[in-house]
This record gives structure tokens, C-alpha cells and sequence, in this order.
């Protein structure tokens, strides 16, 4: 029996919004996901940009007021100036690997499979980085603010591997982040903001580059995967920045392996 599209879209949403800013990879679960329902195809991929959309601006929405201060700021605010120039030293190394190599990545590595060892090999990584004895200690920076441009350079030089899909954008920051001396709450929170440039920059670029695709008679599943991806998006959001206040990200690296065992053993 043929699923639903508006249901396909909601359950998309759904995925989209909880693991964009979760350390578990959320081109990785899409795959996944459009694999299983069959929509992995052209049109699928412009759906995709609309539910990524709908999560970048829950971070926009949650994060408002400190958007709103280093826009007013970057005339007069050294703090805001060094913040936004952070972004942009963090936001180079991905862009333009992505820029150059994004097509061969897609072509030889968006498939469930691939997705699934990249999960694993990402897991063992969050365990080691929390097996580290420097992680139990103090950080060097508790609050962006804080931040160096050679830390914004790190987590970008580490954004890098998230082009690899189930390494988790998400989670190469908040790894990259810690390994440069950042809190979990502060690697967290820059990998959020991260997100805002980065996602527009690659849904821009993928509105235009698919825009022949977009028809009116889609318009009620890409509303519905909107709004359910931004919704769950910030609901993610709000409970991960509560979750590393006391916890380790080693759950999420145990989640991730479990995953891709599953995946492995589905597709194989």
C-alpha cells in the first residue's frame, strides 16, 4: 500500500527537526529514511531543502535576541565584531571543500551503507574525545564570547568531515569544539550558531541549482515538512543544551553504533 505523502512528509519533518543539531547525523537518518519510503530521488532532494529550511530558522528564532546584537553591534561592539568574525573564520573550510568536492561526495558516498560506517567510526570518536583526561578538566573557554580565532578556526577545520554523510555537522563541531579547549555547553552553542551560515549557504545554493523542481502542486508536504521540522528542531535544541549540562555525549555514541548495526544488517 502507498504511504501518504503528507504522512512521508511529516515523519521527514520529524527526522529533520530532531537529529540536525543532535550529534547523530541528520543527512544521515534522512537517507536513511527517503531510502526506506522510496523518495530518493530529484524531488526528494528538493523536499529535503525545504524541511532543512524549516530547522535552520528555529535556531534563528531561538537565538533572535543574540543575532539581533551582533547585528547591531558590528559597527561599534568589539565582542559582536570578534563573534561574527569567528563565524565567518569557521564557516570558510566547509564552504570550500563543499564547494569543490560536495558533488563527488554525493555521488560516491549518500547511500545507506556508507551512512552507517560513518555513524559507527563517529561514535568511536565521541568516546575517545570523552575518554580524554583534559575533558574532565576545566575548560579553557566556558562562553563563545570567549572564543579565539584560532578555536573558530578548529571547529571549522573539523566542520569538514561532516561532508561525509552520518559523520553529524553537529557533531564534528561540538568534537572539534571541545578538542580546542571549548566547554560541551559553549562547543554546543557555537555549533549552533554555525549552523545559521552554513545551512543557508548550502540551501541557497541548492534552491537555485533545483529551482526547475519546485511546483505548486507540492506545496502542502513541503508545508508540512516545514513546520514539523521547524518545531522539532527547536524542541532539540532547547533539550540538548539542558542535556549537556550534566551529561557526556557517550549515550548519543552508543545510539550511533546501535544505528548502524541495524542499517548494515537492513540493507545487507
Amino acid at each position: 500500500m502507498e504511504t501518504s505523502p503528507l504522512l512521508v512528509s511529516l515523519l521527514h519533518g520529524v527526522v529533520e527537526g530532531l537529529t540536525e543539531f543532535l550529534p547523530v547525523s541528520s543527512t544521515g537518518h534522512l537517507i536513511i529514511v527517503s531510502d526506506l519510503f522510496g523518495v530518493n530521488d530529484e524531488k526528494g532532494k528538493v523536499f529535503d531543502i525545504v524541511i532543512q529550511l524549516g530547522a535552520i530558522l528555529a535556531v534563528v528564532w531561538e537565538y533572535r535576541a543574540r543575532f539581533a546584537r551582533v547585528i547591531s553591534g558590528l559597527g561599534s561592539d568589539p565582542v559582536q565584531q570578534r563573534f561574527a568574525a569567528n563565524l565567518a573564520i569557521a564557516f570558510v573550510p566547509a564552504a570550500a571543500i563543499g564547494f569543490l568536492f560536495a558533488s563527488a561526495i554525493k555521488a560516491r558516498l549518500f547511500n545507506p551503507v556508507s551512512v552507517a560506517l560513518a555513524l559507527i567510526v563517529g561514535a568511536l570518536v565521541i568516546f575517545w574525545v570523552e575518554s580524554r583526561p583534559a575533558t574532565k578538566l576545566p575548560a579553557r573557554v566556558e562562553d563563545t564570547d570567549q572564543m579565539t580565532w584560532r578555536d573558530a578556526l578548529w571547529v571549522g577545520i573539523a566542520q569538514c568531515f561532516s561532508l561525509i554523510p552520518g559523520t553529524s555537522r553537529s557533531g564534528a563541531t561540538i568534537i572539534g569544539g571541545m578538542l580546542a579547549g571549548l566547554s560541551r555547553k559553549a562547543a554546543t552553542e557555537f555549533s549552533f550558531y554555525l549552523a545559521v551560515p552554513i545551512l543557508f549557504a548550502a540551501t541557497g545554493y541548492q534552491v537555485v541549482k533545483y529551482r526547475a523542481l519546485f511546483v505548486a502542486s507540492d506545496l502542502a508536504p513541503f508545508a508540512v515538512g516545514f513546520a514539523t521540522s521547524f518545531i522539532f528542531a527547536m524542541l532539540a535544541v532547547r533539550w540538548l543544551l539542558r542535556f549537556v549540562s550534566t551529561h557526556d555525549f557517550k549515550a548519543f555514541a552508543w545510539y550511533r553504533i546501535a544505528l548502524g548495526i541495524v542499517v548494515l544488517a537492513w540493507f545487507y
